[in-house]
């Protein structure tokens, strides 16, 4: 299914659940609101690089991008050409494609285009992200609707642009915490282009959904309501109307992870966004149903790799 976002000169009205066919093209020129379900994706997305280059290609050069992968690709300069299948797609200067590898896509340039490829893998707790994306979504003149990720995809990755390039002289230059940087500024663009293509394009009624299991969609959605609750497993089979066994089966199947597991990363996501707003630990650990400081101190550095303020202070120093 690809889905794309149109260019803002676009005069076509977007017809909520149109797409519903694999293989069908969406355009629309309206805005789409966007509520909770999508800020609660956004907020769970959380990559790790594979690459992230920024490449001028031979223009008789085929890229095929990786399978089982998410992959951006923003056109920086010139204009680029995509196929899926047997359907070919043009991108222009600031246009934006995102695939989550579900099916053979293959990219070439006009001569002296350069483009980014980003390729990333999802972290475990966010593998549910993929799922809830179309196999191509292409966001038309995504330097417009999104500006500042745009500017910083025009920059990120290792420069493979200028010729002949300098292994060592690029090792050399890297600086402590390059992986970080890196990796934080891949989910701002991963995160905005998928905004851009929710708000700007048709995406499908309903959407975003984290899984086609209705009982468990419920038991997410509850999560995500309430992360302070002391949720039990069988509090939470209770609420998909299943056995503590099945739930616990079907949930893992779905998501990759134990519920309980689940459960504490979002609580340590809704944690990190109160502690972004410079809420109390205190009173973060209480509204997220720790029964101690202490206690959520210790989930929180096993999730991140650092203490509540500590994290704090490095997003504010």
């Amino acid at each position: 299914m690809t889905l794309i976002a149109p260019d803002p000169a676009s005069s076509d009205v977007a017809v909520p659940g149109a797409v519903a066919q694999k293989g069908a093209v969406a355009h629309a020129g309206t805005v789409t609101p966007v509520g909770g379900p999508v800020e609660a994706l956004l907020s769970a997305v959380d990559v790790r690089l594979r690459r992230q280059v920024r490449i001028t290609p031979d223009p008789h050069e085929t890229i095929a991008l990786d399978r089982d992968a998410l992959t951006i690709v923003y056109v920086i300069e010139g204009a680029a050409h995509t196929r899926c299948g047997d359907k070919p797609t043009s991108l222009a200067r600031g246009d934006a494609l995102l695939t989550p590898g579900r099916v053979p896509m293959s990219v070439k340039t006009d001569p002296g285009s350069r483009i980014l490829v980003s390729t990333l893998t999802l972290m475990p707790h966010a593998a549910h992200v993929a799922n809830a994306l179309p196999d191509v979504a292409l966001v038309r003149d995504f330097a417009h609707h999104e500006p500042a990720a745009a500017a910083l995809a025009s920059q990120v990755g290792v420069d493979l642009t200028a010729l002949p390039v300098d292994a060592a002289q690029i090792e050399a230059s890297g600086r402590a915490g390059d992986a970080v940087i890196c990796r934080m500024m891949a989910n701002t663009v991963l995160a905005s282009v998928i905004r851009a293509w929710a708000a700007h394009g048709c995406a499908p009624a309903g959407w975003p959904v984290r899984t086609s299991d209705p009982f468990l969609e419920k038991v997410v959605e509850a999560i995500h309501a309430d992360p302070g609750r002391d949720w039990s497993v069988e509090g939470l089979a209770s609420v998909g109307a299943m056995s503590r066994t099945v739930f616990a089966e079907r949930f893992r199947a779905a998501f990759g992870t134990s519920p309980a597991s689940y459960v504490t990363e979002v609580r340590i996501r809704a944690a990190q966004d109160r502690l972004v707003l410079g809420c109390l630990v205190s009173e973060i650990s209480r509204d997220l149903g720790y029964s101690s400081d202490e206690g959520f101190s210790r989930a929180f550095r096993r999730r991140t790799g650092q203490t509540p303020t500590a994290w704090r202070e490095a997003r504010t120093a």
